[in-house]
């Protein structure tokens, strides 16, 4: 196993012990189930200290190698995970949620984004949002005032701060290199 990462705590410092705990019973499922991880992550707006988020903890799992679906999907299933989608092209990648209820949503929800091991934007953008507040009072600026237009419409409210994430994550893939390679 490769990094795990345990720094952050957002605007509520309860979603940094969330992450901890979930991140522990991802690691023993994997481990159990001879998934090779190369690091687990906070990311998102939870991952940033001060930053008003959803109560929403989003955790990034790079894999060495994903091997079977159904395992993979099985570990995930008993963790309370149900997978919401699954790319091939242009990279592996897989999306689950947990907490997630028909009443709405549980004490604790969680995005889980699993990968192969890379160098990845969210890493760059929230260590750009640590070491930089006047950008992170920035981004969380743009979340609130988009809030009101696209409060039931998720993909339209990450699709209207994608390019405010871009510019940003690749200001910060220049000032930090690349830390993230695997």
């Amino acid at each position: 196993m490769g990094v795990v990462s345990y720094h952050s705590q957002g605007a509520n410092p309860a979603y940094a012990q969330w992450y901890r705990q979930q991140a522990q019973q991802l690691l023993a499922g994997m481990t159990a189930a001879g998934i090779g991880v190369f690091r687990i992550s906070h990311i998102g707006s939870t991952a940033v200290p001060g930053l008003t988020a959803k109560p929403i903890v989003d955790i990034l799992l790079e894999l060495e190698n994903p091997g079977d679906p159904a395992v993979l999907d099985g570990v995930l299933q008993d963790a309370g995970f149900l997978r919401m989608s699954a790319t091939e092209h242009p990279h592996w990648q897989r999306s689950y949620n947990k907490g997630y209820t028909p009443a709405g949503f549980a004490q604790k929800v969680f995005h889980l984004h699993l990968r192969r091991a890379g160098d990845w934007g969210e890493l760059y953008f929230r260590d750009y949002l640590l070491e930089h507040g006047d950008c992170c009072r920035e981004y969380e600026a743009l979340k609130a005032g988009l809030l009101g237009r696209f409060e039931h419409d998720r993909d339209g409210y990450t699709q209207a701060k994608t390019q405010f994430v871009e510019r940003y994550t690749q200001l910060a893939r220049n000032l930090y290199g690349k830390r993230y390679l695997p």
